[in-house]
């Protein structure tokens, strides 16, 4: 089963952006002016890649066989067996075969986060002679304790280790990491050089 885990935040504000400059894109072209239409479809152009590769690219998957770690220019494909430890600060980060470091963009753990989950996990004073807090199910209380003190990206590290430790005892094989570039950050990339070259020629 697939399971993908990203910035909610920068998501949907990314996809906020699409929209924004499909809106702007579809009157630049109604209202051509030349050279200042050129200019702003650059500036356009160049700041979509930005989100793009940023924002909306990113990303952690977890698939039956491996961890992939989606960066903005390049994939990294983890096999769970190869996975030797995982540390959680303000990034992921997983040592795997040879020392090497894999630090996953997405979840981050904000400051704010964390101090936020300190909180959390800190216990609360009853005030006053009645409770006026309403009592949690059990399965509700397990929630609540499972994530006390724990940010989003402690949680996912958690996950990563658990399916590694499970892949070395139905002795997989620990093979190496493959990495491969992200063509279609580089296509964006590419496309927002592209414009702005066109915007200076028309000049």
């Amino acid at each position: 089963m697939k399971q993908t885990y990203r910035s909610r935040t920068a998501f949907v504000l990314g996809w906020v952006w699409l929209a924004f400059v499909a809106f702007n894109v579809w009157d630049l072209i109604a209202h051509y002016t030349g050279q200042a239409s050129m200019v702003a479809l650059a500036v356009l152009g160049a700041l979509t890649a930005l989100v793009y590769v940023v924002a909306l690219r990113p990303a952690t998957v977890f698939t039956e066989g491996e961890l992939v770690g989606r960066n903005p220019l390049r994939t990294t494909y983890l096999p769970w067996a190869s996975v030797e430890d995982v540390t959680v600060s303000h990034s992921i980060n997983v040592e795997h075969r040879g020392g090497r470091v894999l630090r996953l963009w997405t979840p981050m753990s904000t400051a704010r986060e964390r101090a936020k989950a300190q909180r959390r996990s800190a216990p609360r004073q009853q005030r006053g002679r009645y409770r006026t807090e309403p009592t949690l199910s059990r399965s509700e209380q397990a929630a609540v304790d499972a994530f006390a003190g724990k940010t989003h990206a402690d949680w996912v590290g958690e996950q990563i280790r658990d399916r590694a430790e499970a892949a070395r005892r139905r002795d997989e094989e620990a093979t190496p990491a493959r990495v491969t570039w992200s063509y279609d950050a580089i296509a964006a990339v590419v496309a927002a050089v592209a414009l702005v070259v066109a915007a200076i020629l028309a000049g």
